[in-house]
């Protein structure tokens, strides 16, 4: 659950050439937070995407989710206990803490194979939607991971563009 909220409304004129229709589409950004208690810490937060994409008035567009720092990542999943372990055994394997990385050298933070996962996973997921709801897979969910090795507040940014 979203410990803050904060919502901005803008406004862009569509291109001759952009296929959409006449008049102008509305951005709206929305910043959430959320607590994350460990490393691979993984939340579903389709919920409050959705919830940032029914508010904002908007009928269909496409909603960006992005989380700001080089240590978080967005993607999607089928958010259940048994993907979820199989995800983090995954990055275990493809960049596990227990090797040597260059960037501990240079920072002491001890978290190089944190910033390799979530430069693997990305810091933003484009999803659609239309009639006001997110256009998703029956088991795919939003998920927003922790790849950090510690406890922090991770912000979310949905910025959706549409009409």
């Amino acid at each position: 659950m979203p410990v803050k909220k904060k919502t901005t409304v803008g406004k862009t004129k569509a291109g001759a050439d952009s296929g959409a229709s006449a008049g102008p589409a509305r951005v709206v950004s929305t910043q959430l937070e959320f607590p994350m208690r460990e490393e691979l810490d993984i939340a579903n937060i389709t919920d409050e995407v959705a919830r940032a994409v029914r508010e904002s008035g908007l009928t269909s567009g496409v909603a960006t989710v992005f989380v700001p720092g080089a240590t978080g990542a967005v993607t999607c999943l089928e958010y259940e206990p048994g993907v979820v372990a199989d995800f983090k055994a995954v990055m275990e394997r493809i960049s596990p803490r227990d090797i040597p990385y260059d960037h501990n050298i240079y920072q002491a933070d001890g978290n190089g194979h944190a910033h390799v996962r979530a430069g693997l996973l990305g810091p933003s997921l484009p999803v659609p939607f239309n009639d006001g709801e997110l256009i998703l897979g029956v088991w795919q969910q939003v998920v927003l991971v922790n790849c950090d090795n510690r406890r922090r507040t991770r912000r979310v940014i949905v910025q959706i563009i549409g009409a």
